[in-house]
């Protein structure tokens, strides 16, 4: 169910470096990498290495893989330690190397790389969690592990896990992180349905404020503007009643001498 890979030796040949400080700038552009070397009972040495080389190595030793370096005819057996970034154009600024003793132990991190896939999310059941990305451990630098892959295969129900304690280990690899850390779990699956049973609570929410809106005519509520149906004018101006159709005012006229004419004396 898990699989631990040892790491394999690489070699890199550097030059002691003279130029520090800011002038370092100046080997950056020659297309050298500067760096150092120290460890437990070794002198720091400043260094430089070609840039596409010491890249290529890193790139597949990373923190865990020996790199054999090699100066003034001696090869010192290291790991690769903070390494140092441009996060604006990737580019590596410095490196430092630290030597190890090859009887000696020494702790690193080591990343964990789910295998296979889960019987939940081939059934649609659920979701791969990993809220552990790497572990620390101990061992020999002959013995560091490349990774620690982990078949994550026969998880088959919400809230399955494997924990750190799952783990075996192999000879001469102790597994420091605490046992009851979780690597890997499967969570509950947001489905379709119930995505849709959100969406439909989220609108009924919305339909309910604007309900709770204040209405027209209330305090502070802007009036909303309504055209009034105006009575159509009859023939001289006078309105029409809407159900009628007879002038609204109209009232019968007296007889009178001459049409047009003021209205009679008593």
């Amino acid at each position: 169910m898990y699989n631990i890979q040892i790491m394999k030796r690489f070699k890199l040949a550097v030059e002691k470096r003279k130029i520090v400080g800011k002038k370092i700038k100046k080997i950056r552009k020659e297309g050298l990498l500067p760096a150092n070397i120290y460890g437990k009972g070794v002198k720091s040495q400043s260094l430089q290495v070609p840039y596409k080389e010491f890249e290529k190595v890193y790139k597949e030793a990373g923190e865990t893989g020996i790199v054999d370096v090699t100066f003034d005819g001696e090869v010192r057996p290291s790991l690769v330690h903070n390494v140092h970034q441009d996060y604006y154009n990737h580019k590596l600024l410095h490196a430092d190397f630290f030597q190890v003793n090859l009887k000696e132990k020494v702790k690193t991190m080591v990343k964990i790389v789910a295998v296979g896939e889960p019987k939940a999310v081939s059934e649609k059941l659920g979701l791969l969690l990993q809220p552990l990305p790497e572990v620390e451990i101990e061992a020999l630098p002959t013995d560091l592990p490349d990774k620690i892959e982990v078949n994550v295969g026969p998880l088959a129900q919400v809230n399955d896990q494997i924990t750190v304690g799952e783990i075996k280990a192999p000879a001469g690899v102790t597994i420091l992180t605490d046992a009851n850390q979780v690597v890997a779990k499967i969570g509950e699956l947001i489905s379709k349905e119930a995505a849709e049973q959100a969406a439909a609570e989220a609108a009924a929410a919305e339909a309910a404020k604007a309900a709770a809106a204040p209405t027209e005519g209330a305090e502070g509520a802007p009036a909303v503007e309504r055209e009034t149906p105006q009575p159509a004018a009859a023939e001289g101006g006078k309105p029409v009643s809407p159900t009628t159709g007879v002038p609204a005012a109209a009232k019968p006229e007296t007889p009178t001498a001459a049409s047009g004419q003021a209205k009679p004396q008593k």
